[in-house]
């Protein structure tokens, strides 16, 4: 059988109407209370006329028939609301970026032909200043915060538009919801511009919104599989990035598969490690994501100051980006009684992989057990190879995969290729299969750099010098070398009044990878810049490297 979410939903929504479904604060709000809000908001969006233009199998895979809703918010019930109400309106709503600039915003509205926008008051000077060259935009629903800034003309408060919609929804429109209903994820754009990455929603639950079973690995048979599977409920999970990083929201439409809780950390503007930790505590969270270093080392700093009691936190999974084995050792020592679990997996792929670890056993970064479907293909694109194999490979994904880049038929192609009849997603990223089935992690293709004839990946050179005790962050890039065509440049930020010399930093690097991979140079920064969900900007460390 295939699901369609809003349908998934609404089966939760039948079997935990009282127990608490997001949480916020003092917001708390349960299962039956997203659920009419979401239905409210879908009839909103009934209401202005969002519709499906064309049906699924009359159109290629780069297409799209429905109406698309951006959501431009901060961490919220609002943006998880958001994604409900839309899908329950047979809407795609899409992850916006609030760190864009106008040019950036203006880009990525037109490319994804958004028709409507939810967005936080904070963000509404920055929307109208655009507005003008935006002429596929019709309704704007404005969310209320801080900012206190005013309704911009035209647009409807947030609140307001639900509590005078209908909190019914039609059983017609019910009876259209489709397995082939959108849903989609714009990339982060940190190598280059954003895609919007077109999944069928029935592939992307079982690919990354908890459409397994937890035991077998085996997708749901129906939705009474489902119901029975989340009758117990009571976990309470956390997700510390922003939703719209991927990693963020599958996290919680896995909670809302299991019946369980979405707790939400208060301070939603920037990472406030007191804050997560705080909520933990109070709340009694039980899963807590995070995204790599940037979010795990302020963390284990806060934890290692004393005057938590974590003794809830069961698991701490990190995804989106590498978590070094030197964060993960302290993690350990500090929490000894809590799993770490690594995800591996992307926009295009869903989840793939995973790595677990545990106080007393030795860290690593890059070592992944294989999930169903994944697999390397060929450097040239035309054969799947067997575990043990030689050659440096592509990670890929087979059976359930998006259909393809929005609007982009020729990327489409060539990152979901097809061969000896069937469809594989390849996003990127270089690997081996070892001949135990393990997964050997390299690194992005993007974001290889070409030295003196040899490949050197990025993340491998930036865990190797995340062994040094004075590195506090690091990003690893290419910059143009007469000697050697392109040259391995570190962008290092110390710890504070740390002192330390480039031959130290490569001496510890040294340990880890070979002698050709180490950066010819350093350039120092008293901060990195990276994305809110925590992953490396390559693009601006490559402006520092060239500055020098």
């Amino acid at each position: 059988m295939e699901f369609n979410l809003a349908r998934v939903h609404e089966a939760i929504e039948a079997v935990a109407a009282g127990r608490d479904c997001i949480v916020m604060g003092e917001r708390r709000l349960t299962f039956h209370d997203v659920g009419d809000r979401t239905r409210r908001l879908a009839n909103v969006l009934l209401d202005h006329g969002f519709s499906v233009h064309q049906e699924r199998p009359e159109l290629a895979g780069h297409q799209s028939g429905q109406d698309h809703l951006a959501l431009y918010l901060y961490n919220g019930n609002e943006y998880l609301e958001g994604m409900l109400g839309a899908y329950k309106a047979r809407v795609a709503p899409f992850n916006v970026n609030y760190r864009y600039v106008a040019e950036e915003l203006v880009y990525l509205l037109n490319d994804s032909r958004a028709r409507g926008i939810v967005y936080h008051s904070a963000f509404a000077p920055i929307l109208q200043e655009v507005r003008a060259e935006l002429s596929d935009l019709h309704l704007l629903l404005q969310v209320a915060d801080e900012s206190g800034n005013a309704l911009l003309p035209g647009a409807r408060w947030y609140e307001e538009a639900l509590a005078t919609a209908h909190p019914v929804l039609d059983d017609s429109t019910r009876a259209c919801w489709s397995p082939d209903d959108l849903y989609i994820l714009y990339t982060g754009g940190t190598t280059g511009m954003p895609k919007g990455v077109l999944w069928r929603q029935a592939d992307i639950f079982v690919a990354a919104l908890g459409g397994r079973q937890l035991g077998t690995g085996n997708e749901f048979a129906g939705l009474e599989e489902i119901q029975a599977a989340a009758s117990g409920g009571g976990a309470r999970m956390m997700p510390a990035p922003p939703f719209m990083h991927g990693a963020a929201h599958w996290m919680a439409f896995n909670a809302f598969t299991m019946g369980s809780t979405v707790v939400l950390p208060e301070n939603v503007e920037r990472l406030d490690p007191a804050d997560i930790l705080s909520t933990v505590e109070r709340e009694g969270v039980n899963v807590l994501l995070i995204v790599g270093d940037a979010f795990g080392r302020p963390l284990i700093e806060e934890i290692e100051s004393g005057g938590y009691d974590l003794s809830s936190l069961l698991m701490l999974v990190n995804g989106g980006a590498a978590l070094s084995p030197t964060i993960k050792e302290r993690f350990h020592r500090a929490l000894p009684t809590v799993g770490i679990m690594d995800g591996l997996g992307a926009s295009e792929t869903g989840q793939q992989a995973a790595q677990l670890s545990s106080a007393g056993t030795k860290a690593s970064t890059g070592d992944f057990t294989p999930g169903p479907g994944m697999c390397i293909v060929s450097d040239s694109f035309d054969r799947v190879l067997e575990a043990g194999h030689d050659e440096i490979g592509w990670l890929a994904q087979r059976g359930r995969v998006p259909l393809g880049y929005l609007g982009d038929a020729e990327k489409t192609a060539r990152t979901f290729p097809v061969i000896d009849g069937v469809r594989y997603a390849v996003p990127g990223d270089r690997a081996r299969l070892r001949g135990d089935g393990t997964l050997e992690l390299l690194g992005r293709d993007s974001v290889t750099i070409n030295s003196g004839g040899e490949k050197i990946y990025a993340e491998e050179v930036e865990q190797a010098l995340t062994h040094h005790p004075a590195v506090r962050d690091v990003v690893v890039c290419g910059r143009p070398s007469q000697r050697w065509g392109s040259e391995v440049v570190a962008v290092v930020q110390l710890r504070p009044e740390a002192l330390v010399t480039a031959e130290e930093l490569i001496e510890v690097a040294a340990r880890h990878i070979a002698r050709f991979k180490l950066p010819k140079a350093f350039v120092f920064r008293d901060s990195i810049t990276r994305s809110p969900a925590g992953k490396a900007d390559y693009r601006w460390a490559k402006e520092q490297a060239l500055q020098g």
